[in-house]
């Protein structure tokens, strides 16, 4: 089986990734119908594999990650993507096309069982009963290799497109911030000496949680520990933690720029941020932006929501430094739930600040 014929099975059009069978299904395919220029599901489906095999010769690739199984309080995230895209199109109906000819191609959506994760988790049983479920044509024998929980299905999508195009960066949509995990995984094997720049509310520090290696609350030590320590990983907005910067920074090699030193002197924070990352001599970096990284009062719309946080301003001037002076690996935007906001119009504040952010992210990356 070729590379498109398995992303064609792992994957679904954009908007297509959670699984619906009336409940906003209507409102699913007319989404699909809009991002592809399309007047019927078949066209849909036709001009998304046309994109897929586009994938071997982009700049850049996209892919939604709806999942929020790996969540821990408020959920929601899982319709951050189509709500994102959504958000794209009604400011600028253009939008796939111009992202086309930059470069940028729409993989679509990861197809998410919604209690599932990550497959090591999983049992044998469980496995073989959701691989029927998704692969439903294929052999049990060859069926039994494919992956079913939604990080583990990224990952291989990834992992198929950049062993065909390793310089292609790679954006995300997520999704609790999880979702990350395998985007980082896929990008550290075929890119020698990335680094990250997390913007969040939160370090996603533990070693594990409740038992559960891969969660929201976990992926940050993962990558931390892939990436090789020594500060390659550098947190931003933090403010929400059990520990102090001293801890974090002592025991697992990361640094940090907690909100309050970035709201006291956003200038001086952001020069010390990129020279901090220049030093480390990563080659480029990856930009993964949880939403509860910038100030509630901005966006509430997320599962975590914390006050004294970041500036919008000052994200965006944080991700076009790096794109101008570093280099951008690929980047995302995480944990936006459009339906669990605080405040009056905080979904719809929420959800345009994260298409701006990603419009700002694929800028920085391909400009």
């Amino acid at each position: 089986m070729n590379a498109i014929d398995a992303l064609g099975r792992l994957l679904r059009p954009a908007g297509g990734g959670v699984h619906l069978v009336s409940t906003g299904k209507a409102e699913q395919l007319a989404l699909q119908r809009r991002l592809y220029g399309a007047a019927d599901d078949a066209i849909v489906r036709a001009r998304w594999r046309e994109e897929l095999a586009r994938a071997a010769g982009a700049r850049a690739v996209l892919l939604g990650i709806p999942s929020d199984a790996g969540g821990g309080f408020q959920r929601g995230a899982n319709l951050g993507p189509s709500a994102i895209r959504a958000r794209l199109l009604e400011e600028d109906p253009g939008w796939p096309a111009r992202a086309r000819a930059a470069g940028l191609v729409d993989l679509g959506d990861v197809f998410v069982v919604p209690q599932l994760l990550e497959d090591e988790m999983l049992s044998d049983a469980q496995r073989a009963a959701t691989a029927r479920a998704l692969y439903p044509d294929l052999e049990p024998a060859e069926r039994a290799a494919w992956p079913v929980s939604p990080l583990s299905i990224a990952e291989r999508a990834l992992s198929l497109v950049l062993a065909a195009n390793p310089a292609a960066r790679v954006f995300a949509l997520g999704g609790d911030h999880s979702a990350a995990w395998p985007v980082v995984k896929a990008l550290a094997s075929v890119r020698a000496g990335i680094g990250i720049v997390q913007v969040d509310a939160h370090t996603d520090l533990l070693p594990e949680r409740l038992g559960i290696r891969t969660c929201f609350a976990t992926w940050s030590y993962h990558a931390n520990d892939l990436l090789g320590r020594g500060g390659r990983l550098v947190q931003v907005g933090t403010r929400a933690s059990g520990h102090d910067r001293a801890h974090w920074e002592s025991t697992l090699g990361v640094r940090q720029f907690w909100a309050e030193e970035v709201r006291a002197d956003p200038a001086a924070a952001l020069e010390a941020i990129v020279a901090h990352v220049r030093a480390t001599g990563v080659s480029a970096v990856y930009f993964s932006n949880d939403i509860d990284g910038t100030d509630a009062s901005f966006a509430d719309a997320t599962g975590t929501p914390e006050p004294g946080g970041l500036a919008p301003e000052f994200v965006s001037a944080l991700v076009a430094r790096l794109g101008r002076e570093v280099g951008l690996a690929g980047g995302d935007v995480m944990e936006v739930a459009p339906y669990v906001a605080r405040s009056a119009g905080g979904g719809p504040r929420t959800v345009a600040l994260a298409a701006r952010y990603l419009r700002e992210t694929v800028d920085a990356a391909l400009g």
